[in-house]
Order: structure tokens, then sequence, then C-alpha cells
């Protein structure tokens, strides 16, 4: 994950070394959390900092939709919105959290309008 505007969390982090020491079993991506608090007054983004255990403004967790394998070393997540859900709002960060609740991966964006008559996919490609 390269885009300065995505971050892997301190605990996602911890977690892969822990994992990789094999003092845990590294917990599944299970979700993405969605937020409006990933840009200034003016839409521009705001950078995310690995120490955060959370969004800036979470609004709403929703279980990932599917996921799939896009090269060796790279995992991409989508989750998709239903027309009802989040209608109205102004998503601008979203993140992934694991089978443990925890936030591993935040996102930030121009703020996305969620009108109430359309569905929205959202994807975050976990690279390594």
């Amino acid at each position: 994950m390269s885009n300065l505007n995505t971050i892997i969390t301190v605990k996602g982090r911890e977690n892969m070394a822990k994992g990789r020491a094999g003092l845990i079993t590294l917990p599944a991506i299970t979700g993405m959390a969605f937020g409006d608090g990933g840009a200034d007054a003016g839409g521009t983004p705001i950078a995310p900092t690995a120490n955060q255990s959370t969004l800036t403004n979470e609004l709403y967790r929703k279980t990932i939709t599917s996921s799939e394998m896009i090269s060796t070393t790279t995992c991409r997540y989508y989750c998709t919105l239903s027309t009802s859900e989040m209608a109205g709002e102004s998503i601008s960060e979203i993140g992934l959290y694991d089978a443990n609740g925890d936030l591993v991966c935040i996102k930030t964006f121009i703020p996305k309008g969620k009108d109430g008559d359309t569905e929205q996919t959202y994807v975050i490609d976990d690279a390594f």
C-alpha cells in the first residue's frame, strides 16, 4: 500500500509480527468500517496515521462482501453498501478490521456522497 492516504495501523503491524513469530494466529480480515472524517472542510483528504486505532469519525461497519487474491502478495477486499446503507452520508474514510474488531488498515479520500437509490462498492488492496 504505497498511497500516502493508505496506512497499515500499528495494531495491524503488531499482529503480523506476532503471527509470523508464531505467538498468535493472525486474525482474518472480516469487515470494512466507513466514516466521514477523512477529509478537511475543503474536501482535501487528511493522511491517516499508523497510531490510529479508529477512523476519525466512524459511522458504520459491514462484513466484507468478497475478497480475491489478485497476485501472490496482494489480496483485494470488496464491500458493497446497499441502497439503504449510509444513504445521505458523505464517505471519506474506510478501514479494514479483523476478526478481533481491530482496525488494521485505513484509507482516506475525497468525500463520496451516498444516494439512497444506488449501491456503492468500496475496494481496498492489501499488498505486501
